[in-house]
């Protein structure tokens, strides 16, 4: 269980509730899926000369959480007692699931039993299905008298029961063959990589050494991402320019630079006073560790 403590903005308009999931994360294990390197993504960026930058909206919301999470999701604020019934921020394996489905969706490594757009019709089907049921069980509650319902049953209770008995998209959700990756065998898909590179977790940027090239990168990634059930947001998206922001760095067709703004920060940091707070010091400067010389030799009386 986790506690809603606060809000807080995102770039000072949107305000988002943080929950404090510190003592499931403890108890959790850890998902061993490698994240995509920094300077990885970054040095394979050096030959490109025009660039394209998409961020996915709302990305982790994009994977349906399971019977077993959801309960596991389960955080208390000043509204009441809630679960999510989409994967939240804050859960340790979180960014691992979302970066393995990202890969997936533009490697083309596996595809779920029938292949995608089938498992995208039985989704869509299961959802209309279970919205329909809904309001059907609504109408049935508001209507019937009191004593035919359910003895000693709270109406969460209730609602929750009556939930996971007939929602058809639960079912599809927790059927034996909804997890591909660890059920059997997945169906070999017919799908190819979009354009072989990977994605910092939503962060998907890449380029072309002609303007004609990104283009058709950008036609295969918005056609992979459809068919996948994957969406962007439009608002952060950066079409077929000479100059891309990407993990806190300025790629161009000039090279790599690190983002000025975050820089500035850095001059204006307190020098810590404590053993942690030096760590977090000497690991905010390896982060921008290939642009400062000597970095190695002025840290190393540091550590």
């Amino acid at each position: 269980m986790g506690l809603a403590d606060r809000d807080c903005k995102k770039n000072g308009q949107d305000i988002r509730l943080c929950i404090d999931y510190m003592m499931v994360n403890a108890i959790t294990l850890i998902m061993e899926y490698a994240i995509a390197l920094v300077d990885d993504l970054l040095t394979e960026m050096e030959s490109y000369l025009w660039f394209c930058s998409f961020d996915a909206a709302s990305s982790f919301w994009a994977i349906m959480m399971t019977m077993h999470a959801r309960w596991v999701s389960v955080f208390v604020c000043a509204l009441g007692h809630f679960e999510w019934l989409r994967m939240p921020f804050g859960l340790k394996n979180a960014p691992m699931i979302y970066q393995r489905m990202i890969d997936n969706a533009l490697w083309g490594y596996g595809q779920p039993k029938g292949g995608w757009e089938a498992f995208a019709q039985r989704m869509k089907d299961a959802e209309a299905k279970a919205l329909a049921l809904r309001k059907e069980f609504m109408i049935i509650s508001r209507s019937s008298p009191t004593s035919a319902r359910r003895a000693l049953q709270t109406k969460y209770e209730a609602d929750h029961r009556a939930l996971v008995e007939h929602d058809p998209l639960i079912e599809l959700i927790n059927s034996p063959t909804a997890h591909m990756f660890t059920v059997g065998v997945p169906d070999q898909s017919k799908l190819v990589p979009v354009f072989h590179r990977r994605s910092f977790v939503d962060d998907i940027c890449f380029g072309g050494a002609t303007f004609d090239e990104c283009l058709e990168t950008v036609d295969r990634l918005l056609a992979r991402l459809a068919e996948c059930r994957i969406s962007v947001s439009f608002t952060k998206r950066v079409f077929v320019q000479h100059k891309v922001d990407f993990l806190s760095h300025e790629v161009t067709n000039d090279g790599i630079k690190a983002n000025c703004k975050k820089l500035a920060a850095f001059a204006e940091l307190p020098f810590p006073s404590s053993k942690k707070g030096m760590q977090s010091f000497l690991g905010a400067l390896n982060y921008y560790g290939r642009f400062i010389q000597g970095l190695a030799v002025y840290g190393a009386v540091l550590y």
